[in-house]
């Protein structure tokens, strides 16, 4: 009778040896997948906001006056961020733009 209790004894060890880890790895997946999904809502979200601050232009930020709207190229292409069409010839950033909270609340443009 003692064989069997050694027996019984190694072969529920031997399962807890295996069924533990493979549990607490499953709990592991889970959470992660969990994770990912609330940034996956948290990205979305924060696009979202994104895209609706995008669409005022720089000239309701800064205030800008009737007389230096009518002059600005931006105000002219409202499609385009502003910092876009403001860029010179050889494709470099107005000191103006660096700082503005326009161009540093856009999003990171990303490669497709």
């Amino acid at each position: 009778m003692e064989w069997l209790t050694t027996v019984s004894a190694i072969i529920l060890l031997l399962i807890l040896r295996i069924a533990l880890p493979i549990a607490v790895t499953l709990l592991i997946i889970f959470l992660f997948k969990k994770l990912d999904e609330r940034w996956k809502r948290e990205a979305d979200l924060e696009g979202t906001q994104i895209v609706k601050a995008g669409n005022i232009g720089c000239w309701e930020i800064n205030q800008c006056p009737a007389e230096k709207r009518a002059l600005c190229k931006a105000y002219t292409d409202p499609d385009k961020p502003c910092w876009q069409v403001l860029r010179d010839q050889n494709g470099r950033l107005q000191e103006d733009c660096i700082g503005c909270d326009v161009f540093r609340r856009s999003p990171v443009p990303v490669a497709a």
